[in-house]
């Protein structure tokens, strides 16, 4: 686990940021795959997934050691991993982006938010999926997937650095997700990333309103006239930004 805990402030900063200006700020050091790709939200919340990441890993299932009498074993990992992700957490799971046979199902997926889970990604599917997306807990996939889980795949791992979409993702990274897509922020890099990511937005939002009002972009985003930032400071003046 991380020595970096995710702070209350930091938390509240990354629930009001895109993917897409945090991508940005991670670029900014040097970071460019930090993005889970080919996965979505189930449905749109309207609110960002803020977490620590707890992981769970599968590998290629051999049929000798997933038959459906695996699940009768209270330590079997993906529900041990259900039963064990610490409140306040994304779990997330890295199902070599394989969505023949699904990642868990509504039942699971239901307890997973009874025991406080912040929210729950896959980069494969997720079975009963049309029921998961009614769920409060933002949850995300890459298709829904009716095979259970033992048909290619198995829960091998709880808690190990993986690969979700191509991210790499450590026990206790923030995840963050909005209703475009999810991105994996190192522990260590969360508060300066936020700090950066919010005062980016103010200025990505009174760009946005200058546009809307017929502005060029064209010395406004990027910012190379200096009139536009002083339009920017008179901005967030009014706007308490």
């Amino acid at each position: 686990m991380t020595d970096h805990p995710l702070k209350p402030e930091t938390k509240a900063k990354l629930e009001q940021v895109s993917v897409a200006t945090l991508a940005t700020a991670l670029f900014k050091r040097g970071l460019r795959n930090q993005v889970i790709q080919d996965v979505r939200p189930l449905s749109q919340k309207g609110r960002n997934m803020v977490g620590p990441a707890f992981t769970l890993r599968y590998m290629p299932a051999r049929e000798d050691r997933n038959q459906l009498i695996e699940f009768r074993n209270p330590d079997h990992p993906q529900r041990k991993a259900i039963e064990t992700c610490p409140p306040g957490h994304v779990m997330v799971m890295d199902s070599r982006k394989s969505a023949i046979a699904a990642s868990a199902g509504d039942i699971l997926i239901t307890r997973l938010m009874k025991r406080g889970g912040a929210g729950v990604v896959t980069d494969g599917g997720f079975r009963d999926a049309m029921n998961i997306a009614k769920l409060d807990i933002p949850a995300y996939h890459n298709r829904p997937s009716s095979p259970t889980n033992l048909t290619t795949n198995e829960a091998i791992d709880i808690n190990v650095p993986i690969g979700c979409g191509d991210a790499p993702v450590f026990p206790g990274d923030i995840v963050v997700g909005d209703d475009d897509s999810i991105i994996v922020i190192p522990a260590h890099l969360a508060d300066e990333v936020a700090e950066e990511a919010m005062e980016m937005t103010a200025y990505e939002d009174f760009a946005l309103e200058q546009v809307q009002a017929g502005e060029t972009i064209i010395g406004l985003y990027p910012a190379t006239k200096e009139e536009n930032l002083e339009k920017f400071a008179e901005w967030r003046k009014a706007n308490k930004r």
